[in-house]
């Protein structure tokens, strides 16, 4: 990221956090790659926050969305956000194409929200953590606190062989952290293995595009990269 790239994120974050009231605790890691974990997730507030803190530590966010986001008239507006195309018509999955994109890369941060939604759910998306652990390279847990107004990033680890342990580790850091609507944050524990994932709106969305505009299209679909209803 040029310097003067960083300078205008920095003034960018730092101006939104000052008008919505809100603090940076913490440093970002140094290490050049990782995944972050965005949560509580629990309102769209949470992607302008989220995005402050991000700018004003000086972190190089990217995130995961969809191929069809990055074609068309509003492709550069997704790429400047840092989007990374995800094509689900390839032979490999979206754990598969991250991991190689963390493979072919200098300095990557991936930045997930694992609820996947901003209401509440049964299970967190476990994505972010086979991603991590294939890639071998460390989860950073990154937060925003509603009850403090404070935001930022606190314990970084490496992926183990004990899913359990790294999950109860997870839990244990999310536990004194509040969303926004605290109802609404998901008990942190994975989909049991041979349970069917909910993917019923996916065929639903594609099915609409066709009849959106492209600016409609492009502003739907950045809701659904940071998480669906």
């Amino acid at each position: 990221m040029s310097e003067l790239k960083q300078k205008v994120r920095y003034a960018i974050g730092r101006a939104t956090l000052d008008l919505l009231g809100w603090e940076i605790e913490g440093a970002a890691p140094t290490v050049p790659k990782y995944v972050i974990i965005a949560a509580p997730h629990t309102t769209n507030w949470d992607l302008p926050v989220t995005l402050g803190v991000a700018w004003v530590l000086g972190i190089d966010a990217t995130w995961a969305g969809k191929h069809s986001l990055f074609e068309g008239p509003f492709a550069w507006f997704f790429r400047a956000l840092g989007g990374i195309p995800i094509d689900r018509r390839a032979k490999l999955d979206q754990v598969q194409q991250l991991v190689e994109q963390f493979r072919t890369r200098e300095k990557m941060v991936l930045v997930i929200a694992p609820e996947g939604t901003r209401g509440e759910t049964r299970y967190w998306k476990s994505g972010f953590y086979w991603i991590a652990r294939n890639a071998q390279v460390p989860i950073a847990l990154g937060y925003l606190d509603y009850a403090r107004k404070r935001g930022g990033v606190g314990d970084a680890f490496i992926p183990g062989d004990d899913l359990d342990a790294d999950v109860e580790r997870i839990r244990r850091f999310y536990s004194t952290v509040q969303g926004k609507y605290p109802e609404r944050f998901t008990n942190i524990r994975f989909r049991p293995e041979g349970e069917r994932g909910v993917r019923e709106r996916d065929s639903e969305y594609a099915a609409r595009e066709v009849e959106r505009g492209p600016l409609v299209r492009a502003l739907q679909g950045l809701r659904l990269a940071w998480g669906r209803k």
